[in-house]
């Protein structure tokens, strides 16, 4: 895969379908790979009539790292925001929303549909806020507002999300956990596929292990806060899709996005978890086609 260098940082990306065809920029969650987006997914999505652009975000996969810089404490940002105090943290998620731009001009895409999932989709929210030029369609996707109203995860995936993972050295006792997290955290309507999940697991963690990233990226997540004020200035034609059963990020989050955002659709998916297993691929790309062509009715997907 290609690297391109994108506001002094070097990213990983990888472009799917002719690019004289309508750009579709996928943004994955955090402290995933862009292999995290399923290849059927891309391909689909090339099927049609889109070009394709994944891409590892900062401090993650085989994109730039942020060694050196520390890994703020959960505790210490979350008291700082509730007395009012500047929130000290490596980057943003202001600073991620920069790189997706970044990596358009870098590839020479004026505008593109964006997509993202979970992190992903806050980072999307922002692109489409305060980068709208850049932005074709929004699709935000088992992501959420940062209303601090709105329902936590449950324990179980709270529990997950936290727990510290084996050394993949063991690889045996890294895979077993990481398992162990989809089962919590993915979709009750589509049967779990041990077999692939741990393939992809394996590529994943030889591609790159970088669990500091993961915790910046955390970092970064916790530290933007609320974004409705911000997501209500959002003219661009945007589809909120969330699955009925997400443990992490709860449907109220998809729903409050939603109505936070002028003129979005919703689409709630019956049986879907936090994960993008093949049962329900289909009808999350006939939602951003369906909302491409709200933006473009020249999308003949």
């Amino acid at each position: 895969m290609p690297q391109i260098s994108v506001n002094g940082l070097a990213f990983e990306y990888e472009s799917f379908g002719s690019a004289s065809r309508p750009a579709v920029v996928l943004i994955m969650g955090l402290g995933a790979q862009l292999v995290r987006w399923p290849l059927p997914f891309c391909n689909k999505l090339v099927e049609r009539g889109f070009r394709v652009i994944r891409f590892d975000n900062r401090d993650i996969g085989l994109s730039a790292k942020m060694d050196g810089a520390p890994v703020p404490e959960l505790a210490t940002i979350v008291a700082a925001r509730m007395a009012g105090l500047p929130v000290r943290v490596p980057y943003t998620l202001d600073d991620m929303a920069a790189d997706t731009v970044g990596l358009m001009d870098a590839l020479q895409i004026e505008k593109a549909h964006i997509v993202g999932a979970s992190m992903g989709g806050m980072i999307a929210q922002l692109v489409a806020a305060d980068h709208a030029s850049h932005v074709l369609s929004l699709t935000s996707i088992m992501s959420t507002t940062g209303n601090p109203a709105l329902p936590p995860p449950t324990p179980a995936a709270s529990a997950v999300l936290m727990a510290r993972a084996p050394n993949p050295s063991d690889l045996d006792a890294y895979l077993q956990h990481s398992l162990n997290t989809l089962r919590v955290i993915g979709s009750p309507g589509a049967p779990f596929d041990e077999a692939a999940a741990r393939e992809r697991l394996t590529t994943e963690v030889k591609r790159n292990y970088n669990p500091a990233g993961f915790g910046r990226q955390l970092a970064a997540v916790t530290a933007n806060g609320d974004r409705r004020e911000k997501l209500r200035r959002i003219r661009t034609p945007t589809m909120v899709i969330h699955g009925t059963d997400d443990p992490l990020v709860p449907a109220a989050g998809g729903r409050d996005t939603a109505e936070n955002i002028p003129g979005a659709e919703l689409r709630i998916i019956p049986g879907m978890g936090h994960d993008l297993p093949p049962q329900y691929q289909d009808q999350i790309v006939d939602a951003i086609v369906a909302i491409a062509k709200r933006a473009d009715p020249n999308v003949t997907g």
